[in-house]
């Protein structure tokens, strides 16, 4: 039996702002951050569980410092109870009543609570010895639903419908697992699409995009609606009046005026709009998918938990889910999305524009693929081409699909070297770096 000894964190900055990568209509400065987690055992494998949660600079140590009080509740507990039983393990977290009043399930500490659960499940990842995605796909229907916390579900999913979604993927799985390593699974960049690139930026990393074989890329938009339109004409220009184009307004508009601004773009076609308004707003995105279809509405980025997920669902107001793998609960909780998601036949299109976010949702959408929703039809990955060199085990794109991971774990874990360089403590007192 093995002990968790420490719970360690860092505050880590990367200076995205300075090239302006990342830079949308509401964050035109973003400095991708995580704050970071590594969990310790004294096991004699030396293994340990990394995580992280993706911020975009201040705030960073508020988020560390959410980490840092989950510090008691983990060290000294027995490693193996806890990855033995990882729906109690979460519960253990989720439903401290004292931690829960910070939120409840919302907000900063609902999210560092799902940085040590990721790390949890990284840890079991590799002494399994498998990618995270191949280990989950590997758990039985019974297992995968025992990990969901049902409470506030029940009136839209109950564990007996999700048995029943995840006992008719059981046939064709491991068919399916070697279509995922022979083809990868399928990617979207957003690398084009930021909005303080130039045009003759854009225009050229949109040709990139298409050599290097993704089948759509996203532009932000909601800043100047004119200019909106130029860069959408551009980019249309270069992929040719067929090739998807999905577009992100980052929360920047009220519900009308949402609508109004897509209709002012729907000539080009697009894709999607994605969070065209407050991801709080359920009834506020139901109005807007009525008044801007039949373009689709594709939200969930900043979704704060499964019980807004399953109203948006149940309202109309998302016809494409977008899981972030550190916004919410940990990997438990977007087990339940996924879950609500195949319930009501809605496709899942993972977001990953941030620092390491690529890493860690690929798990997500293969297992995904694999043991929930059997299929990659009308579903991708966001892409963005930052960071990736960060990462001891990174993403690796093969004509524009991500390609199965296959070192254990859940590919969050970041160099030593990169967690010393960009240490926000160090970098912000030392003159010299």
């Amino acid at each position: 039996m093995s002990t968790i000894v420490a719970v360690d964190t860092r505050d880590v900055r990367f200076p995205t702002s300075l090239s302006l990568d990342g830079s949308d209509a509401m964050n035109p400065d973003p400095d991708y951050s995580a704050a970071y987690v590594t969990i310790r055992t004294d096991s004699a494998d030396g293994l340990a569980g990394h995580a992280f949660v993706f911020t975009i600079g201040r705030g960073n140590d508020v988020q560390v410092a959410a980490l840092d009080a989950l510090r008691e509740h983990l060290v000294g507990r027995e490693v193996e109870s806890l990855l033995g039983d990882m729906g109690a393990a979460s519960r253990l977290l989720v439903h401290d009543s004292q931690l829960r009043w910070l939120g409840p399930e919302k907000g900063v500490m609902h999210m560092a609570i799902g940085a040590a659960v990721n790390a949890l499940w990284d840890l079991r990842a590799k002494r399994a010895g498998e990618p995270l995605w191949l280990h989950l796909s590997r758990l039985s229907p019974e297992e995968l639903v025992s990990l969901v916390d049902f409470r506030y579900l029940t009136d839209a999913i109950t564990p007996e419908d999700a048995l029943a979604i995840l006992r008719a993927a059981e046939a064709g799985r491991e068919e399916r697992i070697e279509r995922l390593l022979a083809q990868g699974y399928p990617a979207y960049t957003t690398t084009p699409g930021w909005l303080g690139y130039s045009d003759e930026k854009l225009a050229r990393l949109c040709r990139e995009a298409v050599a290097a074989g993704f089948p759509q890329v996203k532009l932000k938009v909601g800043a100047d609606r004119a200019d909106d339109i130029r860069r959408f004409r551009i980019a249309r220009e270069v992929l040719g009046a067929d090739y998807p184009i999905a577009m992100d307004a980052n929360q920047r508009w009220g519900v009308q005026e949402a609508i109004d601004w897509v209709g002012a773009l729907a000539e080009f076609h697009p894709a999607w709009i994605e969070e065209p308004t407050s991801p709080d707003d359920i009834l506020g995105h139901a109005a807007i998918a009525r008044g801007v279809s039949p373009v689709r509405v594709a939200t969930g980025e900043h979704v704060q938990n499964r019980i807004v997920f399953k109203q948006l669902l149940q309202a109309g107001g998302m016809q494409v889910m977008q899981i972030d793998a550190t916004r919410v609960g940990g990997l438990n909780e977007n087990l339940a999305n996924l879950l609500l998601a195949a319930k009501f036949g809605v496709p899942v299109c993972p977001h990953a524009g941030g620092v390491g976010l690529c890493e860690a949702v690929q798990h997500l959408a293969m297992f995904d693929f694999v043991a929930v929703s059997g299929t990659m039809e009308g579903r991708m990955v966001e892409y963005v081409d930052h960071l990736h060199e960060h990462f001891v085990d990174p993403v690796v794109m093969r004509d524009g699909r991500y390609v199965a991971p296959s070192a254990p774990g859940g590919s969050m874990e970041m160099k030593a070297s990169s967690l010393d360089e960009y240490d926000w403590s160090r970098t912000r007192t030392d003159p010299s770096a």
